[in-house]
């Protein structure tokens, strides 16, 4: 039983990591979008 709770917990720890780290990467992916956009708009 104990080990169940601690492989429950360790998974809960890493989803949650995943969360934050799937969500750094979503503003990393739409920054990199508005850079785009604003440089062709700038040389249009």
């Amino acid at each position: 039983m104990r080990n169940f709770i601690g492989l429950a917990l360790a998974a809960g720890a890493l989803m949650l990591s995943a969360c934050n780290t799937i969500e750094g990467v979503g503003k990393d992916v739409s920054s990199a979008g508005d850079t785009v956009a604003k440089t062709a708009d700038k040389n249009k």
